[in-house]
């Protein structure tokens, strides 16, 4: 996806606040106003900022297991240990105890990150002084190496909760470094995966509809299968991206971020049959009792590409539409198109 970069940057900024609302707080507000060269730079100043407000309410700890020899019993007292330090006529006692820390997961990603920022080449001098002045607080973190950081096993609750846009900023900078093992250089993706930026691209929308207009209810629905005999033995499950719902009413959203809106095979356009496929499924199993009520949408993020579908067509009683949502605009223009579909399919729009 090409064009004007720096106003693409700034959307994926736009596209974060909404995916992560604290982004909307004051202490953003010069981020949102800045022009950003590149995805890099952008991520080096929410990091830098986020990291500073997290500073002054306090890093967050973890209990941490240890072992030590100690003159007074704390935790559990290991025996062999205890008694080897006896015949060795020393007088401590051999304990296992828990201790809160701030050597946990979650600060060593971020000092892991802010330690690449500060060697990316592409990043503003003021933005790697803020993220050092950040690591001096960190002496008693370690870092991670990226491949030892499982992603899909982070969880948050209520005292970390600060922490989850951080870590996904976090995921986005170090998921998009290609590493050099040969030289040990770091060699920087241009922007971030076609994957990471679809994950952002379906919370965007979704969060975009859930804050201007609530009351089309907009959630990423489970739908049952239609099934004849009620035995699901074994069938994947039906989750869609976004659900909109007014009255009796439902719009099927699939949002997609593809380097390709469409495929191609000697020299002939077609949509992507799986997504096809997939939108179809869901619409007809939402739509069990055949009303006609339920449609669906292949939300594309626009490329450059000269073929562009925007399509809609009538399947067994149903509408299923293709388009596009252009990125590479002002956000003004991006809220528009939002707008423009939820209108298209639910009549006027009640204000937020």
């Amino acid at each position: 996806m090409t064009g004007d970069k720096s106003i693409l940057i700034k959307n994926i900024y736009y596209m974060l606040t909404y995916a992560f609302q604290i982004l909307r707080h004051d202490n953003y507000d010069e981020i949102a106003t800045e022009d950003f060269d590149n995805v890099y730079d952008m991520f080096a100043a929410i990091l830098g900022k986020g990291v500073s407000k997290q500073l002054k309410q306090g890093l967050y700890k973890e209990y941490v297991l240890y072992e030590d020899d100690l003159s007074t019993l704390r935790g559990h007292l290991d025996f062999q240990s205890t008694i080897k330090n006896k015949l060795a006529k020393k007088q401590k006692l051999y304990c296992h105890f828990d201790d809160l820390s701030v050597d946990n997961l979650y600060n060593r990603i971020l000092k892991t990150t802010m330690w690449f920022l500060i060697r990316n080449s592409d990043v503003k001098p003021e933005r790697k002084a803020l993220l050092k002045k950040n690591l001096l607080y960190f002496d008693e973190v370690d870092s991670i190496e990226k491949s030892e950081i499982k992603w899909d096993t982070i969880r948050f609750q209520k005292n970390n909760q600060n922490y989850r846009m951080l870590l996904n900023v976090c995921n986005l900078v170090l998921e998009g470094l290609i590493i050099s093992t040969e030289k040990d250089e770091i060699k920087w993706a241009n922007f971030i995966d076609e994957q990471r930026m679809c994950r952002l691209y379906e919370k965007f929308i979704l969060e975009y509809y859930r804050y201007h207009h609530p009351y089309l209810h907009p959630n990423a629905d489970q739908i049952l299968w239609d099934l004849d005999d009620g035995i699901a033995d074994f069938l994947p499950i039906m989750q869609t991206d976004i659900t909109l719902k007014k009255a009796d009413r439902a719009l099927i959203i699939d949002a997609k971020y593809y380097s390709h809106t469409m495929q191609i095979q000697y020299d002939t356009y077609t949509i992507h049959s799986n997504n096809l496929y997939q939108i179809f499924t869901y619409v007809k199993n939402l739509d069990k009792d055949d009303t006609g009520n339920v449609a669906g949408l292949l939300l594309y993020a626009k490329t450059t590409d000269k073929m562009q579908p925007d399509h809609t067509y009538q399947m067994g009683g149903n509408t299923i539409g293709v388009k596009t949502l252009d990125l590479n605009c002002d956000f003004v223009e991006i809220k528009k198109q939002l707008d423009n579909i939820a209108c298209q399919h639910f009549g006027v729009l009640e204000s937020a």
